[in-house]
């Protein structure tokens, strides 16, 4: 039985509404006045959200902003009942967040069905959320027990050598011992970290404030040189790196530019071949900075571009490079929650019977511009 909220301080309008739910199998639960429903809204959680838009003390607008501010009921569906029908009037409510507007007096029968409407469509919502949710889980299951097991065994493997025949090993195979158990203690600890980050993007996400109330700038054009120069000199790659870059100011802190360049120019220089071009060009206009990745590797299909998420890498049967997939993800989730825009592009070519990929990561962010005219 779907519950719903009714917040209205006019008592007749409340029974009626009430009354009509009750006859149609849903369960009402009621409040008089904005205060109550805040109360019921967090203590009950209904699936839908009736609300009354003039009311005394709290009235329906601020109502909806406290609720859209809560994540225990953000999402809940929410449909104003108010006597006003201005465009002005609604439009407010919209941008609050609202689902819909009933226009007093209205039918049975409207409210019957704006309610339908707004729980069918919350009801898509959940469905494609938990297949998200399945296939997210789906590629925990099959890349985080690689990620983990394949460094601990390669540290307990050269541990145990170590502990059993040193006696016997000549200081080179010692080295080298040595060098495979820092290896892979780098890349658990470069696993935890980008669990640690993507999960602190998480909460962000769910909380933008937290940047926007206090936001940082940064000088892109440094950063992305030095990102891009180290993952080049990494990949013992350095010819291949090409940067036509123009500086910009961001709305962003360093640590997290740093993390989205590391990332994609990581991923670049992974997944294409030595002796292939790795090129990074930005522009700047009035109001956008962008920056171009481009890589000449295997690419991405169509279906792959879409489904680019948390813990996927793409064909792992037949490319074994280390990574759990979070790179995509961790860049385009900084790029959405500071407000741009993130977009792959893949495409092939036959070049003297040989086919050759090209992989475009283009990134949007919004430019901080300084009025020097005063």
């Amino acid at each position: 039985m779907k519950r719903i909220l009714i917040i209205e301080d006019n008592q007749q309008v409340l029974e009626d509404v009430e009354e009509v739910l009750s006859l149609k199998n849903f369960h009402a639960i009621t409040a008089q006045n904005g205060i109550g429903g805040l109360q019921m809204a967090e203590e009950e959680h209904p699936d839908l959200i009736l609300c009354d838009v003039m009311m005394p003390e709290l009235d329906g607008f601020d109502v909806l902003k406290i609720l859209r501010q809560n994540p225990l009921t953000a999402n809940i569906p929410f449909i104003f009942l108010t006597a006003k029908n201005s465009r002005t009037h609604m439009r407010e409510g919209m941008e609050l967040g609202a689902d819909d507007y009933l226009t007093k007096p209205f039918t049975s029968q409207e409210l019957l069905k704006a309610i339908s409407t707004r729980i069918e469509k919350q009801e898509v919502i959940k469905q494609e959320n938990a297949a998200k949710l399945d296939n997210f889980r789906l590629n925990i299951a099959h890349c985080l027990p690689h990620e983990l097991l394949t460094p601990l065994h390669g540290i307990l493997g050269m541990s145990d050598l170590l502990l059993n025949y040193y006696e016997s090993m000549e200081p080179r195979e010692t080295i080298d011992s040595i060098q495979t158990i820092y290896d892979c203690g780098l890349r658990l600890h470069r696993l935890a970290k980008n669990f640690i980050f993507f999960s602190e993007l998480e909460a962000i996400a769910t909380s933008p404030n937290v940047w926007q109330d206090n936001p940082e700038f940064t000088d892109v054009k440094d950063i992305i040189c030095y990102s891009a120069h180290n993952f080049a000199e990494k990949a013992k790659r350095k010819k291949d790196l090409e940067l036509d870059l123009e500086d910009a100011i961001i709305r962003m802190s360093s640590k997290y530019l740093t993390k989205l360049v590391e990332e994609i120019v990581e991923n670049a220089f992974k997944f294409s071949e030595s002796g292939t071009p790795v090129r990074l060009i930005s522009r700047v206009n009035e109001k956008l900075f962008t920056l171009h990745i481009i890589d000449q590797g295997r690419g991405m299909t169509d279906e792959q571009i879409t489904n680019v998420g948390a813990y996927m890498q793409f064909e792992r049967k037949h490319y074994e490079q280390q990574g759990n997939g979070l790179g995509l993800i961790i860049a385009k989730r900084i790029v959405e929650i500071h407000g741009g825009g993130f977009s792959i592009k893949s495409s092939s070519e036959i070049v003297e019977n040989i086919v050759r990929h090209q992989t475009v990561i283009c990134i949007t962010l919004p430019r901080l511009t300084i009025d020097t005219s005063t």
